[in-house]
């Protein structure tokens, strides 16, 4: 399963400068790593704006988190009317803004832009209803070095963001898990993953929407509806949402 883009909506005015940061944003020639966010005062983040046709713009950043953190600083921006977008969706480690009207300013004003963390989300988590009987549930616990429960126990107890969503209308990928929980993905995709298969990948969880073939490592299932081409939104979750998974049954 790879990572591929959400999409974002609606457009309005402009762009100014942020106000009180804890993390600057500064141009830079070659994609940059983050010299290490602090939340006691600024630090410089290195970053590459790539042009993307006539009016949008790749931004490129060094961690997932300063890709929240950009992105939900451009949503602000445009809510407030200081930014003309169509869209911005953000992905692994990049920003895309497309429908610019002055791609070339926005470039230049990112040079100097101070974005701060992305603040906490204010609406409830979605909760998704799980049973934890997952076919690779063992292979997990290996890799964890804890038993097939305590993996359960640890994934219940976890808070969950949607960095971004991609892959097939309705997938979302989730962070929250330490990096000591990373897991490797199959050495051999499945042809077939059914509709609600909670699995792990990488530093990411997610929820397959619809069947479809895929290489994640399944822990769980969920009768949650991901995408409903009936509701509004159709989509479940979006990029910025808190999720947490409640277990069905004994854990």
């Amino acid at each position: 399963m790879s990572a591929n883009t959400s999409t974002g909506a609606g457009a309005s005015t402009g762009m100014g400068a942020s106000s009180g940061a804890n993390t600057s944003m500064g141009a830079s020639s070659g994609t940059g790593a983050s010299s290490g966010a602090s939340t006691d005062r600024p630090s410089a983040v290195s970053l590459t704006v790539h042009p993307v046709g006539d009016d949008a713009l790749l931004v490129e950043v060094g961690s997932g988190a300063q890709a929240q953190a950009l992105h939900a600083e451009l949503l602000r921006r445009r809510a407030e009317g200081s930014l003309t977008v169509r869209e911005i969706v953000p992905a692994a480690r990049t920003v895309l803004l497309d429908g610019l009207g002055d791609p070339a300013r926005l470039a230049a004003e990112l040079a100097t832009a101070v974005v701060p963390p992305a603040p906490p989300r204010a609406r409830a988590a979605v909760e998704l209803p799980v049973r934890y009987d997952g076919p690779d549930l063992a292979v997990v616990a290996t890799h964890w070095r804890v038993p097939e429960r305590e993996v359960a126990r640890i994934h219940a107890g976890t808070e969950f963001t949607v960095a971004f969503c991609g892959f097939a209308p309705g997938f979302g990928y989730l962070t929250g898990l330490p990096a000591r929980y990373d897991v490797p993905r199959r050495a051999t995709p499945r042809t077939s993953v059914p509709a609600g298969a909670v699995a792990l990948a990488g530093p990411y969880t997610g929820v397959y929407p619809r069947s479809s073939p895929g290489g994640w490592q399944l822990i769980g299932t969920t009768e949650a509806v991901l995408w409903d081409h009936a509701r509004v939104p159709a989509a479940l979750l979006a990029p910025g949402t808190r999720v947490r998974f409640v277990p069905v049954g004994d854990v």
